[in-house]
């Protein structure tokens, strides 16, 4: 009986442990998403350009991990009208973006996002189309200004069926 009463302690030790270890490194990474979202809140304060789009810059963490939000100002789009060709401004914030967050371990998501305007002018191009070429041109800006491949882990095209969320 001794036997086995000290086999099922060691095994219930070992099982302890590995939890441990699972909850030490989401911890860690939380940690981790917590130092970046903090380095790439200072780096809008400091970086002229990144200063310049502030007013357009939301980060916060989701269940997921750090979210960065560019939206579309009046007068300032991050597009041109119903299509997918970033705007020069728009080209040079990713470039900046990309300074701040292609050293982490992390990968990272594109999504692209329309409005709820409906396009009649290409049969068969929906804003589905055009938010999924929208976060194509972002992901080929990012890859440019030298974001490694493969921190790339998804692009998609949620057309309006995620409305914008400030929360």
């Amino acid at each position: 009986g001794t036997t086995d009463n000290s086999q099922q302690s060691k095994a219930e030790n070992v099982q302890i442990e590995q939890q441990s270890l699972e909850e030490l490194q989401a911890e860690e990474e939380l940690l981790g998403m917590e130092y970046l979202m903090e380095t790439m809140k200072e780096a809008i304060e400091s970086n002229e350009i990144l200063k310049d789009f502030k007013d357009q810059l939301i980060v916060d963490m989701t269940s997921e991990g750090l979210r960065i939000q560019i939206v579309d100002k009046e007068g300032r789009p991050m597009f041109e009208r119903g299509g997918a060709r970033l705007q020069p401004d728009t080209r040079e914030l990713l470039a900046e973006i990309v300074k701040v967050i292609r050293d982490v371990p992390n990968r990272i998501s594109i999504a692209g996002h329309t409005d709820a305007h409906e396009y009649a002018n290409i049969r068969g191009y929906t804003n589905w189309e055009l938010s999924a070429d929208r976060a194509n041109a972002a992901r080929r800006e990012l890859l440019a200004a030298g974001m490694p491949a493969e921190k790339l882990a998804r692009v998609v095209g949620l057309a309006s069926s995620v409305l914008f969320d400030t929360k």
